[in-house]
């Protein structure tokens, strides 16, 4: 793993109060945090995973309830927690059939995440959940076939200018944008001085971009091989 390739994903927590009218604000949050972290292919299973440990909360200790959120990784696997105040009121877990309401959103987690619990403590409870992610190390990135490749480019790029070479922290981040951003710009100088159109190699660069994400299920995303 090359010099580029370290990134810290700092804990973070968030106090709210359990109404339904909250979690459309946490999921976009949760969109935020993690794609900043680089773990946008866990996006959609860590959003539904907090809305259905929210909603436990708010179904069986009741609306307007103060918790929290907190998210971190442990090891490479995102971690999910919501605190609340009531040790007694534990979740259920029931097959998610049409017939029970109740425990369905555990079975969700349930099949969703990796693994799952609940901590007691005297004046809480920690539901939580972990979901597996395409990371091979805790401050690694999710590798594909895309991101070696540049990753490989990068090295070179940055070897043949020091002042692009990134260190670690969000000064190195910055520094490994910069140095990304150079060479966009000197290919971009490559495409016109071979008379090539630079705003149509553009466009047909970010279709293909956001055709590769829409495809995040499949193996160009999640760093297979085959």
């Amino acid at each position: 793993m090359g010099q580029h390739a370290c990134m810290t994903r700092k804990p973070w927590d968030l106090a709210f109060t359990a109404e339904p009218t909250e979690v459309a604000a946490l999921r976009r949050i949760m969109r935020l945090h993690l794609g900043i972290w680089g773990l946008a292919e866990v996006v959609d299973d860590a959003q539904l995973c907090m809305s259905e440990l929210v909603s436990n909360v708010i179904t069986h200790v009741g609306p307007g309830t103060p918790a929290k959120l907190a998210v971190s990784m442990n090891g490479v696997r995102l971690r999910i927690e919501v605190h609340d105040p009531d040790a007694r009121a534990l979740p259920t877990l029931l097959d998610a059939n049409v017939e029970s309401e109740s425990g369905r959103g555990m079975a969700l987690v349930d099949a969703i995440a990796d693994r799952w619990g609940v901590q007691l403590h005297a004046d809480q409870k920690v539901t939580w959940c972990e979901l597996v992610t395409g990371l091979t190390s805790p401050n690694g990135y999710v590798e594909g076939p895309g991101v070696g490749r540049a990753e490989a480019l990068l090295e070179c790029y940055s070897g043949a200018n020091p002042l692009l070479r990134p260190g670690p922290g969000k000064v190195g981040r910055a520094a490994a944008e910069e140095s990304v951003i150079a060479v966009i710009t000197d290919f971009l100088h490559w495409l016109r001085a071979h008379g090539c159109d630079v705003d149509e190699a553009l466009d047909r660069a970010q279709t293909r971009y956001d055709a590769e994400l829409d495809n995040c299920g499949d193996e160009v995303c999640r760093g297979s091989s085959a």
